[in-house]
């Protein structure tokens, strides 16, 4: 082989490289910037596995840098600006994730890595495997580096370039913090069903698993793993030879179909059950979530509980519920503080991270079905509301 052939094979394989990997950097990071406060919440369980619980309060920010930084290094890589350090930056950033994701699925600890978001759900080791390939394509460019040509000519142009793309990278994390994501991949978007999202649909079949015993023999000794239908069949329970020792461990033997909303309990302080009550109400909900009244934004909920006042003087049968993780007794100090119109009832800190991206926000139920969502920051005044919903209702 000649050396012009074998540049022209290596010029293949480097532009293959390039594009398959900023193409894939750019749609990794977009996916995760359109909802980084959900990317947070998954850098919070590494933060519990490795002891950095501190950075929970930045977890936030941070998913918003890591977002910007892949759609940056994406960008950068398929324009060709700054080779080298674009190399150096995608080769230690793939070595962090792969050790993240190899972390994740050996010691078993976080389920999903985050890396495409809740649009396309990864298991630890598809995350690592998809990394493994990609450690791969990067090496070949970290190797071939010096042989990268940019298509923007000029270190001012490919200056103003960079500067360009980097505020476009963390400006889509920082809009989307504060707006909610241009894409809702959640259970409880807009046109969902809730109480539909609740059940096993018809036709299908949930996780199938089995109970495994430890059974020990009293007269040897022996100690043997049975699962329960060798234990019926065999009726071991009858056998007085034979005694189980310890708790039964359950194992799944059979993945089913997940439920979109197999956690939500909303119950008032007594602890009875709501669920159903509110979230098929045939009339209009509206539905504050605060899931944490000690971090939420008094300032906006006061906004909301104004407008929502207002809304139930045009509007006769609305209800006015918010939901949070609180205790009981710090949601009635803050109601009767800010004497706020909405009935309050209690949900765990799980779904109601998954109902809206805000703290405070609003969706707006009728008959099970997500009619609204809001971020406080764009929670629309009651004629808005009136003349999109409720009037079309009368």
């Amino acid at each position: 082989m000649t050396a012009a052939q074998q540049t022209t094979k290596t010029n293949y394989l480097l532009g293959f490289c390039r594009i398959f990997t900023g193409l894939l950097f750019i749609f990794s990071g977009f996916i995760k910037a359109n909802d980084p406060t959900g990317f947070g919440y998954k850098l919070q369980e590494y933060f519990e596995v490795f002891h950095l619980t501190a950075f929970n309060e930045y977890a936030t920010a941070i998913a918003v840098v890591i977002c910007g930084f892949e759609i940056l290094l994406g960008a950068l890589l398929l324009f060709g600006v700054y080779a080298n350090l674009v190399a150096w930056g995608l080769l230690l950033l793939i070595l962090f994730f792969t050790f993240l994701t190899f972390y994740s699925a050996f010691f078993e600890v976080v389920t999903s890595c985050g890396c495409f978001g809740d649009a396309i759900p990864l298991t630890p080791w598809q995350s690592f495997s998809k990394d493994l390939v990609l450690l791969a394509l990067i090496l070949i460019i970290f190797f071939y580096r010096k042989q990268i040509r940019s298509i923007i000519k000029g270190s001012g142009n490919q200056f103003v370039v960079t500067l360009i793309t980097a505020v476009v990278s963390l400006g889509i994390g920082i809009y989307t913090v504060n707006y909610l994501p241009f894409i809702d991949f959640l259970p409880y978007k807009i046109g969902n069903n809730l109480p539909s999202l609740m059940v096993l649909p018809e036709g299908k079949e949930g996780d199938v698993f089995e109970q495994l015993y430890t059974m020990k023999n009293k007269k040897t000794g022996e100690t043997k793993k049975v699962n329960d239908k060798v234990y019926m069949a065999d009726k071991l329970w009858e056998d007085e030879s034979w005694e189980i020792i310890g708790e039964p461990e359950s194992r799944l033997i059979k993945k089913g179909y997940d439920i979109p909303i197999p956690d939500l309990l909303i119950t008032d302080a007594d602890g009875a059950d709501h669920t159903q009550e509110i979230i098929a109400n045939p009339y209009y909900n509206v539905i504050i979530v605060a899931k944490d009244l000690s971090s939420t934004n008094i300032d906006a909920l006061q906004k909301i509980n104004q407008t929502v006042t207002q809304m139930t003087k045009d509007y006769n049968g609305l209800r006015v519920v918010l939901l949070t993780a609180s205790a009981s007794k710090d949601a009635q100090y803050l109601s009767d503080k800010m004497q706020l119109i909405a009935e309050i009832y209690y949900a765990d800190l799980i779904p109601l991270k998954s109902m809206v991206r805000a703290n405070p926000g609003v969706i707006l139920l009728k008959g099970g079905n997500v009619m609204g969502k809001w971020h406080y920051n764009n929670f629309p005044d009651a004629k808005t509301i009136e003349d999109n919903f409720l009037s079309k209702d009368k």
